[in-house]
């Protein structure tokens, strides 16, 4: 039997996610090899701030940094919480992304071949946590770009002539 949960109860709510930002031009630039689910360290002001949907990522993009070998995310850019005074956050800084050092180490050996770039794909509330998906991908060019384009026009005049011909029976 199936345990009943109540319609107002938190067990309800606790694997519903929150979607703040999504990158929608991801997979039309990139060609995605790998995703991730990472935490973000942040202060009470940029939580507040996301929570308003204060958030931009134009050029945000995730690397390993040199010195101390985690994995930092760069250009988001979340907005000033006015409420926040002088207690506030600068919007650009970087910000540290929280992952099993398995999958850290993992993902430092797929960054070593060349093109190979990390990229924010959704930005998140998981449980009240801030979680940003991110993905090991590959720039596509025009050529890439174009043939996709081709197979999806492909698949979509297939998928026509076989809904014409089962309406014609």
């Amino acid at each position: 039997m199936a345990k009943q949960v109540a319609k107002g109860s938190g067990e309800a709510k606790k694997d519903e996610v929150q979607l703040i930002l999504k990158n929608r031009k991801l997979r039309h630039d990139y060609e995605v090899i790998d995703t991730y689910e990472a935490g973000l360290v942040l202060a009470g002001s940029e939580v507040k701030s996301l929570r308003n949907g204060d958030v931009q990522w134009a050029d945000a993009h995730a690397r390993f940094d040199d010195r101390d070998g985690l994995l930092w995310l760069y250009g988001l850019h979340i907005g000033e919480y006015r409420q926040a005074n002088n207690f506030g956050h600068k919007p650009l800084q970087p910000r540290r992304l929280l992952l099993n050092r398995s999958e850290l180490d993992k993902l430092r050996g797929k960054m070593t071949t060349k093109g190979l770039t990390l990229v924010p794909d959704q930005l998140h509330f998981r449980r009240g946590w801030a979680k940003l998906v991110i993905c090991l991908a590959s720039g596509k060019d025009k050529g890439d770009r174009r043939r996709d384009l081709m197979t999806r026009e492909a698949k979509r005049d297939v998928e026509r002539e076989v809904a014409r011909r089962a309406k014609q029976r």
